[in-house]
């Protein structure tokens, strides 16, 4: 007789739009790491808010350091090499390379 075996599988994933401000929190607060956060969360808040959800922080950290800040690096690169447009200067990235042309410049508007 042939026996069968069911598995559900569940899964849920969600796309988050971050404005700078808040991708620059995210990178401040895991900054600190997750072991150090971790702790001072315990110390601060105690350790049964945080015990069932470690595994999930420590996933959702190592994420943010691996997806995200190197994107606010490249709104760091961006940001340096418009501004270098702007006043006509080589970006520090291209420091060792022939300066812009004075005609190749933009104005940059900060929010």
């Amino acid at each position: 007789m042939a026996h069968t075996k069911n598995h559900l599988t569940i899964e849920f994933s969600t796309t988050l739009s971050l404005n700078e401000t808040e991708i620059r929190a995210l990178d401040a607060l895991v900054g600190y790491g997750d072991t150090a956060f971790l702790k001072a969360f315990k110390d601060k808040l105690g350790e049964a808010y945080i015990r069932d959800h470690e595994k999930g922080l420590r996933s959702l950290f190592e994420t943010i350091r691996r997806d995200v800040l190197p994107r606010l690096r490249e709104i760091d690169q961006a940001r340096d090499d418009l501004r270098a447009a702007a006043t006509g200067r080589r970006p520090a990235a291209d420091a060792g390379t022939a300066a812009l042309s004075p005609t190749n410049t933009t104005t940059v508007k900060e929010a």
